[in-house]
């Protein structure tokens, strides 16, 4: 059976992915009027404190239960992708130590990317093979999907073009979970790892930094293009 002819996802199932990005929205506004995570993360630091001090200073707050809210933290910030994830994943080794906060981070983006992958494919999948079914985009997407663990990690590891938004196009284009999964978790390893172990230093120890990044990642990006768009050599 082909993608555009599958049956059309049981309307219980969608109606939880909506009420599942409901919730979410309603807790965000909460934790915001009350001083919670989201305002930590989004409004402006108190005087004579960095955000990243205050970010510290709330999930250590949590004591014993710091690491479970912390990684609660970064998968609500892959799923409200415009979240800066740096704003978590450099003082996760200050909180918790290069390993143990580059785990962390790598659990809550592995498990908050499946989800969106999830609530993608739910609730964008049908519509998304309806309105391309028989266009030239129909046949990227299919390309797309049978490469999909590739193109998830490709995406994920290039600064430019690793962004939260990547699961839920891939579960709307019809990638399943496992593979956004997979790709997620090899993609992203390095980053976590590296800003848990380096944290803000890091574009310190790169030659040229923050201009040899952008210039890696938009040669990276081509690549991840070709790899996309070129076709299968015949066996």
């Amino acid at each position: 059976m082909s993608r555009s002819a599958r049956p059309s996802t049981p309307t219980a199932t969608i109606a939880l992915a909506v009420a599942l990005l409901g919730l979410l929205v309603v807790w965000a506004i909460w934790s915001y009027r009350t001083s919670g995570l989201m305002q930590v993360l989004i409004a402006a630091a108190p005087e004579g404190q960095s955000r990243l001090d205050a970010l510290r200073t709330y999930i250590l707050g949590w004591g014993l239960l710091a690491p479970i809210v912390y990684v609660a933290a970064v998968i609500v910030e892959v799923l409200i992708a415009p979240v800066p994830g740096p704003l978590l994943y450099a003082p996760a080794g200050a909180i918790f130590g290069g390993l143990i906060g580059g785990t962390l981070s790598l659990i809550g983006n592995v498990t908050g990317a499946g989800i969106a992958c999830w609530l993608g494919h739910t609730l964008g999948e049908s519509w998304v093979a309806r309105h391309m079914t028989g266009t030239q985009a129909s046949r990227i997407r299919d390309r797309v999907v049978s490469r999909g663990p590739w193109v998830i990690f490709l995406l994920r590891l290039n600064p430019l073009t690793s962004s939260d938004l990547v699961s839920y196009v891939a579960g709307a284009m019809g990638v399943p979970v496992r593979d956004v999964v997979l790709g997620t978790l090899a993609g992203m390893a390095p980053v976590c790892f590296a800003q848990a172990f380096l944290a803000a230093s890091l574009f310190e120890i790169l030659p040229g930094g923050p201009i040899l990044v952008l210039a890696l990642a938009g040669a990276y990006l081509l690549i991840v293009l070709w790899f996309v768009f070129s076709r299968r050599r015949s066996p």
